[in-house]
């Protein structure tokens, strides 16, 4: 019984693993719906967009792909390809000062809305 009772309270308490993945999976549908309804979104990628020209970002990346384009050919690469290559190292490039800009943009945006409601 004890053994019954306590796998109760594991459950409880943290086995929804699945249940807070799909909380979470809805918090972010809700938040991308509300950025998109509000032209919040496109204003965002603006900005992350001019940041990351700023700080150099855009060039890098362009770089990295004439490199790889230079190593397998222009026949040897799909644009598909390039991408799925480039994308984690392009990820891991973005300055932390960009990515918490555009945390802290979203973040105003979400008490600004909560408080209209």
């Amino acid at each position: 019984r004890r053994v019954r009772e306590g796998d109760r309270m594991a459950e409880q308490k943290g086995g929804g693993g699945a249940d807070m993945k799909s909380k979470e999976m809805q918090v972010r549908a809700a938040i991308h719906q509300q950025l998109l309804e509000s032209g919040e979104k496109e204003r965002l990628k603006e900005m992350l967009r001019g940041k990351l020209v700023e700080c150099g970002w855009r060039d890098e990346v362009r770089e990295m792909c004439q490199e790889i384009i230079k190593k397998k050919g222009t026949d040897g690469v799909r644009a598909d390809d390039l991408i799925n290559e480039i994308t984690p190292q392009c990820r891991a490039k973005v300055p932390q000062e960009v990515k918490a800009e555009l945390l802290q943009a979203i973040r105003a945006f979400l008490a600004a809305n909560s408080q209209a409601k």
